[in-house]
């Protein structure tokens, strides 16, 4: 295990603060001093809040000193994805239209409940504009880059927070997840990322993309993932979407295993070219879930095409978010979204209640599926990470970023819980990742398969994150 404090997993770090051998303000600060020398890099982050931090921290110490720390993460380095709102800070999502944009007056639902059990919150991390593309660049605060290569993209939507957990500036971070926008970086950046079920995790002020997009945690590990998710599920009465609470432990029994598990793996899902690479690796974390005592079959599936929903359905969102503006602040919006909004105005109110018949018709086949299988797996991406500020990679041919994401958004039609988990590195040295998908609402049984195959196929961080002197 690591002895940097700007590595350690957040549960390595509550057990820390519980011995005394670490203090949150050692740990905040290690956090920060990676943001002060890796950010001008990778720009990861749009607001860093040194002061607002160390103080949270000090206070942290002090509880842990006196032997009464409060809630599941006191002490330990967050930060949120700037399209979710944390008090006293402005939410400018990426875009220059809010760009002036002053301090939110309260706490969207993942960031109070974080803060309610005292997670010391370092910042935003960077988005594109409104979150709307599966890569992180905007106008407003530049191009976000891969630790493993600068050159190229940490994916989207959140890549800020990706790099960030990737490289040690903060053990937990929230992010969110339209068609993909958790999995796709994760998936680049060689960390854990779980979408939830939708619901799960309560939402406010809902996405303009609609039904489609989750809040979820973003980590170095999967554990980390099952105790920021048992903390973010606690209730909301802002979101009117949100599951009845039960007060699960998503901690508890992660170290079950998949044995008796039945899993289906699909290695395109469909029509789709896979990296060769990547298929290797698949087929290599097939072999490992039957090697831990899961049943791994290759169904023959009639699978659903997904694309034309999911375009009417974000597209159409795209064009519901521009009727907020004015026609010189649209202007001002990036032009790919401004290209999207334009595609989404014309689709008619019958387009959209097709696409909303489809994503039931799509979810009754997860649905039928699941009778049979416990898990989908499946690749999270069928392509390595390419060049940073572009939407699709040269010389693809593509035009939209869904055209290499085939395998993130069908399961935001069907509000499953997906996670994306590191399966090695391509020869080139960039992440590969698996794509575990259950059946709604078995969002533990999905974290716990993924935590079998991180404890048998551990993933390592890139050599930003293992730097120890200024580069």
């Amino acid at each position: 295990m690591t002895s940097d404090p700007a590595l350690l997993s957040a549960q390595d770090l509550l057990r820390a603060y519980a011995a005394k051998t670490l203090s949150p303000v050692e740990a905040t600060q290690a956090a920060l001093d990676r943001v002060d020398r890796l950010n001008e890099r990778l720009n990861a982050f749009c607001l860093v809040d040194h002061e607002g931090a160390l103080e949270a921290a000090r206070a942290s110490e002090k509880r842990w000193h006196a032997g009464a720390p409060r809630g599941r993460l006191d002490g330990i380095p967050t930060t949120v994805k700037d399209v979710i709102q944390a008090r006293n800070w402005p939410t400018k999502r990426g875009s220059l239209v809010l760009g002036e944009a002053g301090p939110d007056a309260e706490d969207s639902p993942a960031t109070a409940r974080l803060r309610s059990h005292n997670a010391v919150f370092l910042g935003k991390t960077t988005t594109p504009e409104f979150g709307w593309k599966g890569v992180t660049d905007n106008q407003l605060t530049g191009i976000t880059r891969n630790p493993w290569n600068p050159d190229m993209t940490p994916g989207g939507s959140s890549g800020g927070a990706a790099a960030a957990a990737a490289t040690g500036m903060g053990a937990l971070h929230i992010g969110t997840d339209g068609g993909g926008s958790i999995r796709i970086p994760c998936g680049f950046t060689g960390i854990p990322g779980f979408k939830p079920s939708f619901g799960r995790v309560p939402a406010w002020p809902l996405s303009p993309f609609g039904t489609v997009s989750h809040v979820g945690p973003m980590a170095r590990t999967v554990g980390d993932c099952a105790l920021m998710l048992t903390v973010m599920a606690e209730p909301d009465l802002r979101d009117p979407y949100s599951l009845p609470y039960d007060g699960p432990d998503y901690t508890q029994g992660l170290e079950a295993g998949v044995a008796g598990l039945r899993i289906a793996f699909s290695p395109t899902f469909g029509p789709h070219q896979v990296h060769p690479e990547i298929a290797a690796a698949l087929e290599t974390a097939a072999r490992t879930f039957a090697e831990l005592g899961a049943t791994v079959e290759q169904p023959d599936l009639d699978i659903p095409d997904t694309a034309e929903i999911f375009r009417t359905v974000w597209f159409s969102g795209a064009a519901n978010l521009f009727r907020r503006f004015t026609s010189d602040q649209n202007l001002r919006i990036d032009p790919g979204l401004q290209e999207v909004a334009a595609e989404g105005a014309t689709y008619s109110a019958n387009d959209l209640f097709d696409a909303v018949a489809g994503r039931e018709s799509v979810s009754v086949w997860m649905n039928r599926l699941h009778a049979d299988y416990d898990l989908l797996l499946l690749p999270c991406l069928p392509i390595p990470a390419f060049q940073a500020g572009q939407e699709v990679p040269s010389g693809s041919g593509m035009k939209r970023w869904t055209e290499w994401t085939p395998y993130s958004y069908p399961f935001n039609l069907t509000g499953q819980p997906a996670i994306s988990v590191p399966c090695g590195l391509t020869a080139t040295g960039l992440p590969m990742a698996l794509q575990l998908v259950g059946p709604r609402y078995a969002d533990a049984l999905v974290l716990r398969a993924a935590k079998a195959f991180e404890t048998a196929v551990p993933a390592t961080l890139p050599p930003a994150a293992m730097e120890t002197v200024p580069a």
